[in-house]
């Protein structure tokens, strides 16, 4: 009897939780998604066809109206009220982070000394910091020093002397 509960549970983890450990199913969808329809082999190259058109576009570094017309619309609509922020933009100096903004849209050419300079200042004020901690800590370790030179004359003065 228990050779035969023994061989049906061995049975059963080889048949199911082993089959689902070596090849984990998927999680189900959840039950507010739908299915969508198959795309017919028209629509698989109508897609295929915008998708590669977009990507040699995007090789180009001014992507124009003819791409996203809805861009331009907005982009027009707000530069009138843009230019007195403009303004205001032009007096101050950009930051590190639109300056690598802008160096990014200019490509690696552009993008490299800006990261460099990035990197330069944060090294020169790592390197300052660290120069400034081990000054005060050599200070410290100064006070501390005359401290207990201080303690030892003073221990040593007034220790009466023995006279033979």
């Amino acid at each position: 009897m228990k050779f035969r509960v023994v061989c049906r549970k061995v049975y059963d983890y080889v048949r199911y939780d082993l089959k689902e450990i070596a090849f984990p199913s998927s999680l189900p969808d959840p039950p507010h998604m739908k299915k969508r329809r198959k795309l017919s082999w028209k629509e698989r190259f109508l897609v295929l066809k915008e998708a590669s058109r977009l990507y040699a576009a995007s090789w180009v570094r001014d992507i124009g109206p003819e791409l996203r017309p809805y861009d331009y619309k907005k982009k027009e609509q707000s530069e009138d009220k843009s230019n007195e922020e403009k303004a205001a933009t032009k007096e101050r100096e950009p930051s590190t982070l639109e300056d690598l903004a802008v160096a990014a849209r200019g490509g690696m050419e552009t993008l490299r000394p800006a990261l460099q300079r990035v990197y330069m200042t944060r090294a020169s004020a790592y390197r300052d910091a660290l120069r400034s901690f081990i000054e005060g800590y050599q200070e410290g370790i100064q006070q501390v020093m005359e401290k207990k030179d201080n303690s030892k004359s003073q221990l040593g003065d007034d220790t009466p002397k023995k006279s033979t």
